[in-house]
């Protein structure tokens, strides 16, 4: 009884999620957002609000890692990393994102040399081994 309880439970967790976001899909689908002949500006105006939107709504960390990264590939991984540990420090809410962005860096870092050697030339500790593992994530 206890297993057949644990086989449904689980067709349930698997099924439950797919059928209701199949049907929300559809029922989005169905519904009459403008007038015919207004449909194409009801989009294209939107389409515009959603975007302006999702650009002014980016998160801290990914706005660091995006200067982080472009500053890697203007100067060196070493300046970035630096930047990276004082951001770490001077915010507390960035330092949970700390290894995520360093492994990044470490990614950057050997596409732009083309060598694991030289980019983990500029490892450090930083958000402990974090950089490290992004170069040799590469490799």
């Amino acid at each position: 009884m206890n297993q057949a309880a644990r086989r449904i439970g689980r067709t349930l967790a698997f099924v439950l999620p797919v059928v209701l976001v199949l049907s929300g899909t559809l029922a989005v689908t169905r519904v009459p957002w403008a007038a015919p002949s207004d449909r194409t500006q009801v989009l294209t105006a939107s389409s515009h609000t959603a975007s302006t939107q999702a650009k002014a709504a980016r998160a801290p960390h990914e706005v660091l890692r995006d200067r982080l990264l472009t500053e890697l590939q203007e100067k060196n991984p070493g300046v970035a990393l630096t930047h990276l540990q004082q951001a770490a420090e001077g915010r507390p809410s960035l330092a949970r994102h700390c290894a995520e962005i360093a492994r990044a860096l470490g990614r950057a870092a050997v596409a732009k040399y083309g060598s694991v050697k030289q980019a983990q030339a500029f490892s450090r500790p930083v958000c402990d081994t974090s950089f490290a593992t992004g170069v040799a994530q590469n490799h």
